[in-house]
């Protein structure tokens, strides 16, 4: 199985950073904008849509609040498997880092995961800024 594992540092307060985390239905506007272009809820799932045109449909298996992580698990659209969990950790009292690893099948699928994970990593470095941060 492949495996994608990305650590950003964030200048943020953890507690920001993961309440825009947790907000699963808003990824496109408060992660990655830019990356993702629209973003809705269906039931416990959500639908992404990706700058280069490409949907899918993830299941949220979990937000959990006391963890700081969400995990999340394609559906329809995707390899043949993909889940992936974020996770944030503070690193002092205005930074923290953010954990992201993706699993999936074929491995090969990294060649299409990897540049989507990098250009995702950088967008979240910019929107989860503490001067970019929003309620």
């Amino acid at each position: 199985m492949g495996t994608i594992r990305k650590e950003i540092v964030i200048h943020a307060p953890a507690e920001e950073v993961w309440r825009a985390l947790r907000d699963v239905g808003r990824a496109h506007e408060r992660l990655t904008p830019g990356v993702l272009v629209d973003c809705r809820m269906e039931g416990d799932a959500r639908i992404v849509t990706f700058a280069n045109g490409m949907v899918v449909k993830e299941r949220i298996v979990t937000v959990d609040d006391a963890a700081m992580r969400v995990a999340y698990a394609v559906i329809e659209g995707g390899p043949a498997h993909h889940n992936a969990s974020m996770q944030v950790f503070a690193e002092g009292p205005r930074t923290s880092r953010l954990v992201w690893i993706s699993d999936f099948l074929p491995d090969e699928f990294a060649q299409v995961a990897a540049p989507l994970i990098e250009a995702g990593a950088e967008a979240m470095k910019k929107a989860l800024a503490v001067d970019s941060l929003t309620p």
